[in-house]
């Protein structure tokens, strides 16, 4: 993921499915776009003020899914799991078109996303990528949850800590690299809900889109879906895959380690508006190469100092 020519898909992508709070059927187009656009949603069933960038300063909501919103209160809801894929694909720069308020669920992780872009193929843009490199360890704690950030070498981990009263999914904790080649695990992940809490989704006017086929239902020690769990920690691989959603929201990939306990979509867009609004926490750099070097050069004045 950390090269440094920025990319776009080869052609269109196209998927169909319903949104999983909204209920509603929505198709939504893929199309390859120039270098320095960024990731834009358009609504195609509006005629104007119809673009949205997804930008972490966009977000408009982030309860049980991530929603963005332009100026004009356009909108479109549950992007993490398409975001994350552009992650995991090594995109910069598309259009979304979408016929509808909400991302589809398709199977309720990035699986389909991920696998029809790797069958387009990208190209690369004759544009230099830009990232975000962590400079000193940020945190933020709110209750019991927490997220922190510290500088790494040339990548972009998560590990991610999640707790939860029910006797089958307890605690889990795992930790990705996102440079590793095979991220199956993660973005093959569904989201999932405790059985005792689908009413009270849908007491918020969520969830109409639900089903076994598109989401993992929990009761007591028990998976009701066919099949079980793809994974035994799916869980938290998850969590992983929207955190990952979330941060493409930088606008830039983000080099660092990252560490959560307990977060969500709320906890991780509070703390990208932390991050990003002090520049003494992060430098930009536009050639990956170069902040290798630096980190090897960093690395060998530590040794010969220790040496001294």
């Amino acid at each position: 993921m950390l090269e440094n020519d920025q990319k776009t898909i080869k052609g269109p992508v196209n998927f169909t499915g319903v949104g999983l709070h909204s209920g509603v059927k929505v198709n939504l187009n893929l199309e390859p776009t120039e270098a320095d656009t960024g990731i834009v949603f358009k609504r195609t069933d509006l005629k104007t003020n119809n673009k949205i960038l997804a930008n972490f300063k966009n977000v408009s909501s982030a309860k049980l899914c991530t929603k963005i919103k332009n100026e004009f209160d356009i909108s479109v809801s549950t992007i993490e799991h398409l975001m994350a894929s552009f992650y995991i694909c090594g995109i910069d720069n598309l259009i979304v078109n979408i016929d509808g308020p909400e991302v589809p669920i398709m199977d309720g992780s990035a699986k389909e996303f991920v696998e029809k872009i790797k069958a387009c193929g990208l190209k690369n843009l004759n544009k230099k990528r830009k990232f975000i490199k962590i400079k000193r360890k940020v945190e933020l704690k709110l209750s019991d949850k927490s997220i922190s950030i510290q500088p790494a070498n040339k990548n972009f981990s998560v590990k991610f800590t999640l707790n939860y009263e029910n006797p089958l999914i307890k605690t889990q904790t795992n930790k990705i690299n996102f440079e590793d080649k095979n991220l199956e695990s993660v973005y093959s992940s569904r989201t999932f809900c405790l059985y005792e809490d689908i009413e009270k989704v849908k007491s918020l006017g969520l969830g109409k889109g639900g089903t076994l086929e598109n989401a993992v239902v929990v009761k007591g020690d028990k998976v009701l879906n066919e099949g079980g769990l793809r994974f035994e920690n799916e869980f938290v691989n998850h969590k992983i895959l929207d955190l990952a959603g979330d941060f493409m929201l930088a606008g830039m990939r983000v080099i660092g380690s990252v560490e959560c306990a307990h977060g969500g979509h709320s906890l991780t867009n509070d703390f990208l508006r932390k991050v990003l609004s002090d520049t003494n926490n992060f430098t930009v750099v536009e050639n990956i190469d170069s902040v290798r070097n630096i980190q090897k050069t960093t690395s060998e004045q530590k040794r010969i100092a220790v040496n001294a």
